[in-house]
């Protein structure tokens, strides 16, 4: 009867760690998407000024939003990839979570991804063409 209670442990610490660490590595995938959209919309308010107000072209400055996306990137402590085209900014995040439970049954990280891009758009209440 002790094999039993001992498998049966066993079983539930394995898929309370399933749940656990699971439920966890979902939250950091989210987290680190959610990181990666902010940091492309921070990078895609660097409009790139003299063109637009010579002859109303909206197009990104990409020093400068390369350097606002890896700002932002740094201030919630993430980093990543910054591309930059001329309309759009996109960043890419790898992000590492430590398992608590799993790393008893030698998983001891999960990789988690996030991806955003962003653009500008002309116009205040709704997008004008």
């Amino acid at each position: 009867m002790t094999a039993f209670v001992l498998a049966l442990l066993l079983g539930l610490l394995a898929l309370t760690g399933l749940c656990l660490d699971g439920g966890l590595a979902l939250a950091s995938k989210v987290r680190a998407g959610g990181q990666a959209e902010s940091a492309a919309r921070a990078g895609a308010q660097a409009l790139d000024l003299a063109a637009y107000r010579a002859n109303g072209v909206v197009r990104i400055d990409p020093v400068r939003a390369r350097d606002l996306a890896r700002r932002y990137l740094a201030s919630v402590g993430a980093t990543g990839t910054v591309t930059v085209t001329e309309d759009t900014v996109t960043v890419e995040i790898t992000a590492v979570y430590r398992t608590q439970l799993l790393s008893l049954a030698g998983i001891d990280d999960v990789h988690t991804h996030g991806r955003g891009a962003a653009h500008p758009q002309r116009g205040v209440t709704g997008i004008e063409p």
